[in-house]
């Protein structure tokens, strides 16, 4: 918390290089070109896996006891949740129960959206406004609501580098 805050939290906006460079220096695997804002909480970098040309927005929270990877060209917005933990409440002594989040390449968690422990976002899945993902995200579908539901098929554009 004390590295965040001399290290990141108040780093000017345009220091992406730096922000990546001293998660690294904590563990994180970043790939090139990734923009991780000031404001973004990551609760443990060796547990983040970030490929390359991710963004993660100031206010979003990775809270990633077991490993969270983020596939090349998501996002993750302004306030968005990964949560990669709950609790066995079934269990008197209530223990932390911990499972990965993956997030396919160009997936967007949109602002305020949480995404629940084990959940995998498929390629280009998109988890609208506010949106709760207690399920796995199938590829190029939108979702909204709580818990999140199929809105709508997303068009997907191959990349130039894509095979047909």
């Amino acid at each position: 918390a004390l590295a965040h805050l001399a290290l990141v939290r108040y780093s000017p906006r345009p220091c992406h290089a730096w922000r990546a460079a001293v998660l690294r220096v904590f563990g994180a695997t970043l790939g090139p070109n990734c923009h991780i804002y000031a404001g973004a909480k990551i609760w443990a970098p060796w547990n983040l896996i970030c490929e390359d040309a991710v963004g993660i927005a100031d206010g979003a929270v990775i809270y990633n006891p077991a490993p969270i990877r983020l596939g090349s060209h998501c996002v993750v917005s302004q306030d968005a949740y990964l949560c990669g933990a709950t609790h066995d409440i079934d269990d008197p002594a209530f223990p932390m129960v911990s499972s990965p989040i993956t997030l396919g390449p160009y997936a967007w968690i949109c602002a305020r959206a949480v995404v629940g422990p084990g959940i995998q976002v498929g390629e280009g899945a998109v988890l609208g406004l506010a949106g709760v993902a207690t399920r796995d995200l199938q590829p190029w579908t939108v979702y909204g609501g709580v818990p999140a539901r199929v809105l709508r098929k997303r068009q997907h554009h191959p990349m130039d580098n894509e095979q047909p």
